[in-house]
């Protein structure tokens, strides 16, 4: 799937959507089955969106966190998004990940070997996951400038490693490029959401 220049930004209130598909205890995410329908739900949001799309799902609202629901709700929405046969063309960051949070989400995605830009509880943004250093230094790299274009990847003091290391960034979904065009922070394109 080739992306389109602008993703369409979703907000995607996780106890918003526990409080509409299950019955109780929307704010603790506790049990296996919770975390499916709360991730089913996301995905019926993400139907409906155009492509590709860049969703916000903020965990603010959500006081309890398990492994199981972490695994449910980050783990297995971000497999099945990233490979090139994914049913859409979408991008996620996690947004309101509180202390209690980090544990479960860091362990889930260890595990199988995947990452994802979350914003945690003091505002600041960083890469969860299985992450090489280099991967966080260029991450930080484009998140600081926003957008990084070919010419200043050709130019712009990018070593030829570091364009192999932007391309993983690309190929696990932690930025966003433009057909041809620039490199954009996820957290960039969401604007005011």
């Amino acid at each position: 799937m080739t992306p389109l220049s602008s993703p369409e930004a979703l907000r995607i209130d996780v106890a918003g959507l526990a409080r509409r598909s299950v019955a109780s205890l929307y704010s603790h995410l506790v049990t296996r089955p919770t975390g499916r329908a709360v991730r089913l739900a996301i995905e019926s949001q993400l139907a409906e969106a155009g492509e590709p799309s860049i969703s916000l799902v903020d965990f603010s609202q959500v006081t309890i966190l398990d492994f199981s629901c972490a695994d449910e709700v980050v783990a297995r929405l971000l497999r099945r998004y990233m490979p090139d046969d994914r049913p859409r063309d979408a991008f996620f960051v996690f947004r309101g990940v509180q202390e209690w949070h980090e544990e479960p989400i860091q362990v889930v995605l260890e595990r199988q070997s995947l990452a994802a830009v979350a914003q945690v509880a003091d505002g600041q943004l960083r890469l969860l996951g299985t992450v090489a250093p280099e991967e966080v230094r260029l991450w930080r790299r484009v998140e600081e400038a926003r957008s990084l274009s070919p010419d200043s990847r050709n130019g712009g003091g990018l070593a030829l490693e570091d364009l192999a290391v932007l391309g993983r960034l690309i190929s696990r979904r932690l930025v966003f490029q433009e057909p041809e065009g620039p490199l954009h922070a996820l957290t960039h394109l969401l604007g005011e959401l």
